[in-house]
């Protein structure tokens, strides 16, 4: 870690179900910085005590990045050392971490973003849809701009990715039918690298139908394929 000992924020990718799934980098980072910035800190304090690792803790989430960055600047210039982490997955990747990376940065403080787990790479291999040129969209807007992000999609033709939560699941699957059309393949995959990982693959009409029949639990990434 010599090498990194001038890094004043380390971006770390935590677990996405599995904890056997972070680096040894990761952990050892973990245990040498001064403070661990975690979204939930009683998530990442179950993590931290999987790997034995005690070092101090403090929230940085979506209600107070904006209050805190400012503050977490200033004392990376005076010498802190910071670790940034999420619930699950790569920090800034729908999660909070992009104000301080760039706050970080205009301040020409030295960031270091380590590899790691994200979500939506082993849904889109596990899709079996072409993943040479893909699109990440993440979250759709909850209510304004929804239908308008979904129709500015339908000229796409490179495999899209979506992150969704299982109560609007079913309503997305609608929506994308009615925009890109029932034939259209798909995959909604869940639960990954966790038990029970499910990865349901199909035309949007038929995972419509399957979701109309099935309630599900847990995380979700859609991948929908571009258009031919």
């Amino acid at each position: 870690m010599t090498e990194e000992k001038h890094t004043h924020l380390f971006v770390v990718p935590t677990p996405i179900g599995n904890l056997k799934d972070i680096t040894l980098r990761a952990i050892e980072v973990l245990k040498t910085v001064d403070v661990i910035l975690a979204e939930d800190t009683r998530t990442t304090g179950k993590l931290l005590k999987h790997l034995e690792i005690q070092r101090p803790l403090q929230s940085y989430h979506i209600f107070n990045e904006h209050k805190t960055v400012e503050k977490l600047i200033s004392r990376m210039e005076n010498g802190e050392r910071f670790a940034l982490v999420s619930d699950a997955g790569t920090p800034a990747i729908s999660d909070p971490g992009f104000l301080l990376v760039r706050a970080a940065r205009e301040a020409g403080l030295e960031v270091n973003c380590l590899p790691g787990a994200t979500a939506f790479v082993p849904a889109l291999v596990n899709s079996a849809l072409p993943n040479d040129r893909f699109v990440f969209e993440g979250f759709l807007p909850h209510k304004k701009g929804r239908k308008t992000r979904i129709e500015n999609l339908q000229e796409e033709v490179r495999t899209m990715i979506f992150y969704e939560s299982p109560h609007r699941l079913l309503k997305t699957l609608i929506q994308f039918k009615e925009a890109f059309g029932a034939d259209r393949l798909a995959c909604v995959s869940r639960e990954l690298t966790k038990l029970y990982e499910e990865n349901i693959r199909g035309t949007l009409e038929e995972l419509v139908e399957y979701y109309q029949e099935n309630t599900i639990k847990g995380e979700i990434v859609i991948t929908v394929s571009g258009k031919n």
